[in-house]
């Protein structure tokens, strides 16, 4: 207990400096009950001027490498003279998944940290990373940008999505806005379904159940870093900022912005070497054959069809594949 208040103390102390145009970079220990130990790194920038409190998060997924090196570039780049407001910048959420080289979850305990938000106070070391980010990141802040890519497994183009919560029109109109004006070309809506008690799992998700303007980038692919991809998520994030008059003035709009709001997905029922002529961003039509999985002699297992038309925003892009999987995600616009 003495070291969970020590660390919030750490990140509060930084977070209330009355220091203008400042860096601080703190790590926030962690432990749980069966021996495992982590660090949350972030660093607070504090602009010139009083202004919004902005968050971005990378490596919530340690093996989606373009967020985790845009980040980095991010750090050395901001002229903290040139900000107005704040930045909370966490590099690397998950950094036991980032250099074990694990996807999708924390090696520590097995568990998705994009899968237990809130959190937990004295959980495992994953739901206390959930829980620290929750009561003391994003409860601090106005808009919070959650940055992901295409795991090790992962094929996907690159998108901004937010959540449509009507309940939040404010908020909505505003992640909206900022998804319209970060220079991606495919924005993406989601239902927002949940409760104000249900657990939001994601940690955008969260922040949008606790009342701030929340969205995501997700850009990258395959556990590779592709320059192209970190430079779009860079440009992103500066238009966001420019379009919170916090820096810079921004590239502007991507001149041919499509929407997405309804998303379907084909999983898997079997276990076995997966097969596809198919890439994220290629238009599929109703019934189309997108895949099928053999087992280890060829013999097919199970076929995957289109279940409507619309373009793969990601998909499965490597042979080994488990039951329950997420073949693929095909996403549409549908008029409200």
């Amino acid at each position: 207990m003495a070291q969970v208040t020590l660390a919030q103390n750490a990140f509060q102390k930084a977070f209330n400096s009355e220091i203008k145009s400042s860096r601080a970079n703190v790590r926030i220990e962690f432990s749980d009950d069966t021996g495992n130990s982590a660090h949350l790194p972030i660093s607070i920038i504090k602009g010139e001027t009083e202004g919004p409190v902005f968050t971005i998060i990378a490596g919530i997924h340690g093996y989606e490498y373009p967020p985790i090196i845009a980040t980095q570039d991010l750090l050395k780049e901001i002229e903290v003279e040139n900000l107005k407001g704040t930045l909370i910048v966490v590099p690397i959420a998950n950094v036991s998944s980032f250099f074990t080289r694990t996807p999708f979850i924390n090696p520590q305990d097995q568990k998705n940290l994009n899968n237990v938000f809130p959190g937990k106070k004295d959980g495992t070391i994953t739901e206390q990373l959930a829980y620290f980010i929750t009561k003391n990141i994003i409860s601090v802040s106005d808009v919070v940008l959650d940055v992901h890519g295409g795991d090790a497994c992962e094929d996907l183009i690159p998108f901004v999505c937010y959540y449509n919560n009507t309940q939040k029109p404010n908020q909505t109109a505003l992640a909206k806005k900022l998804s319209e004006n970060s220079g991606f070309q495919y924005i993406v809506s989601y239902p927002y379904n949940i409760s104000n008690t249900d657990p939001a799992k994601y940690a955008f998700k969260q922040a949008v159940q606790n009342g701030k303007t929340a969205l995501s980038i997700e850009c990258g692919k395959l556990g590779n870093v592709q320059r192209e991809n970190v430079d779009l998520i860079k440009k992103g994030i500066y238009n966001m900022l420019a379009t919170m008059k916090m820096y810079g003035n921004g590239s502007g709009p991507h001149n041919n912005i499509t929407y997405k709001n309804n998303q379907t997905y084909i999983n898997a029922n079997v276990k076995g070497i997966f097969y596809s002529e198919y890439k994220a961003g290629d238009a599929v039509k109703k019934n189309d054959v997108v895949g099928y999985t053999t087992d280890e002699f060829g013999s097919i297992l199970e076929t995957y069809r289109a279940p409507k038309d619309g373009i793969i925003l990601y998909m499965l892009a490597t042979p080994p594949i488990n039951i329950d999987d997420t073949v693929m995600c095909i996403s549409s616009f549908i008029e409200n």
